[in-house]
């Protein structure tokens, strides 16, 4: 038995047993100690770390015939427009990690569990070199081109005229263009050439030796201008020259259609664009006041293609109180499975069978659905 210490009361003594061994720890106690409290530390620092994955999840959903921040998302001016109801979204994917921020691992596995979210390999979206500022750059750049080629799909359906021009679409970092030539400048001549083409511009670079000037007519911001570019070495091909820009056709109406939203990029929305400038200049209420979203690039023809990120789009239409979901033929097999109750979604792979669908779905008519797949 212990005695109690001396000239202590009895409910003071010498504490024993574990609280002993916790109250007064040896040397090695110490180091047990030390190295849970250490074990701990690196285990809480760990599940914050970036781990390397992109959080895929629902986005913000944009009413293309609305308005944003008290703006028309599709203003139109110079030309006849007409009353819209209800809605025509286009949806968006928010995604978390890759080169604009670390997703850790504790929004990782809370992304697992959500049946709405997905987690894929960071190399699967984003390739292992690109920065942030490179992800936003492209983004940007494929949002343009979509509302350009959503001008020109809307215009040739409505067999109305669409006006072509050779722009500058990027242009990348560390290359002899930057801080030179700018996206949307309009490319008039090359060394006094007139160009009509996208190719006659890297025609006109390959044709001359790695070190050569070139001499740019552009068209910026309204002013006729001349700039001059010097060829460099492709990083991937040092025999080939280079002057480190992306060159494409930009599309216009004989009046002014602008879009307004921001902070928002991709090419997604190509096929919501066209048909809510479809919708905007002409007399027939195309929705009817139904609320109906959709998703798909456009090419100028009025072909419908593919996007990433289907189950999230379907998710957040839904959430937002769509009823028909328009999207490209190619979706079909991974939709299934994953389309919410109330949503009817259809396939289409041009601008007019989205069109017909919307007709046929706000008159009460079957549409072709997305078959429900065999249990």
């Amino acid at each position: 038995m212990t005695e109690p210490l001396e000239g202590a009361e009895p409910d003071q003594q010498a504490p024993t047993g574990y609280w002993h061994a916790l109250t007064h720890p040896t040397r090695r106690g110490w180091m047990l100690i030390v190295a849970a409290g250490t074990t701990l530390v690196l285990l809480g620092v760990a599940l914050l770390l970036p781990v390397p994955f992109v959080k895929l999840a629902p986005g913000p959903t944009f009413n293309v015939i609305g308005q944003v921040d008290g703006k028309d998302v599709i203003q139109i001016s110079g030309t006849e427009t007409f009353p819209t109801t209800g809605n025509l979204d286009m949806v968006t994917v928010l995604e978390s990690g890759g080169p604009r921020g670390g997703l850790t691992f504790v929004d990782a596995i809370a992304s697992w569990l959500d049946p709405n979210d997905a987690v894929v390999p960071r190399e699967l979206i984003f390739p292992d070199d690109e920065t942030g500022e490179d992800v936003q750059r492209r983004q940007a750049v494929s949002f343009s081109t979509s509302q350009s080629d959503a001008i020109a799909a809307a215009l040739t359906y409505l067999d109305r005229p669409v006006n072509s021009s050779i722009v500058v679409t990027t242009v990348y970092s560390d290359s002899p263009s930057e801080g030179v030539l700018e996206p949307t400048d309009e490319i008039l001549k090359v060394d006094g050439v007139v160009i009509d083409d996208p190719a006659q511009v890297s025609e006109a670079i390959r044709s001359k030796p790695i070190g050569t000037t070139f001499t740019f007519t552009i068209e910026r911001d309204g002013t006729e201008q001349d700039v001059q570019v010097t060829s460099a070495a492709n990083p991937d091909d040092p025999s080939v020259p280079v002057i480190g820009i992306g060159v494409g056709v930009f599309y216009e109406a004989d009046f002014p259609i602008d879009f307004t939203l921001e902070d928002v990029g991709g090419p997604s929305a190509g096929l919501m664009f066209a048909t809510g400038i479809i919708d905007k200049l002409t007399p027939e209420d195309l929705t009817q006041g139904e609320y109906i979203a959709g998703t798909g690039t456009i090419a100028p023809d009025g072909t419908v293609g593919p996007i990433g990120g289907i189950r999230q789009k379907l998710a957040g239409a839904a959430h937002n109180g769509a009823t028909l979901f328009l999207m490209p033929v190619d979706h079909c097999e991974e939709a299934a499975g994953h389309i919410p109750d109330g949503l009817t979604v259809v396939p289409v792979s041009t601008l007019t069978e989205g069109i017909e669908t919307i007709r046929a779905y706000t008159a009460g008519q079957p549409v072709a659905a997305c078959p429900v797949p065999v249990s």
